[in-house]
């Protein structure tokens, strides 16, 4: 019981942040472009990362597919930390690290909800 709460808390954490950044990424916001032309896709990559936070926030509202959207979210934010860590590094447009902080932040998030979504995930591929 007391799992469940957590589980939403950290659901809502990761959507949110997820959400923030493809806002980010869809206005056109200073700090993805230069973080997507800095890895050489600019605008494609930063839209097509859009679409993928926006496909996860709504795998992540939908309780059978919950561990499909965290799977979908912790190989995302594995790219970006490589990323950071090979291309443009941790400090991006003097942010002092907070989008690596939030990539990491959410890796965590996500690599929590796969944890506790394990039985659903093993229920889908037994069928």
């Amino acid at each position: 019981m007391k799992i469940s709460w957590i589980k939403n808390i950290v659901k809502l954490a990761v959507g949110v942040i997820f959400l923030q950044t493809l806002f980010f990424k869809f206005s056109g916001a200073e700090e993805s472009v230069y973080i997507f032309s800095k890895l050489g896709v600019e605008p494609w990559g930063r839209i097509g990362a859009g679409f993928v936070e926006l496909i996860i926030v709504l795998m992540l509202l939908i309780p059978r597919i919950v561990w499909l959207g965290a799977t979908l979210g912790l190989f995302a934010m594995l790219g970006a930390i490589l990323a950071h860590f090979f291309c443009i590094g941790i400090e991006v447009s003097q942010d002092n690290g907070l989008l690596f902080c939030l990539a990491i932040i959410n890796f965590i998030g996500c690599s929590f909800l796969m944890y506790n979504e394990r039985e659903m995930m093993w229920k889908i591929w037994e069928q």
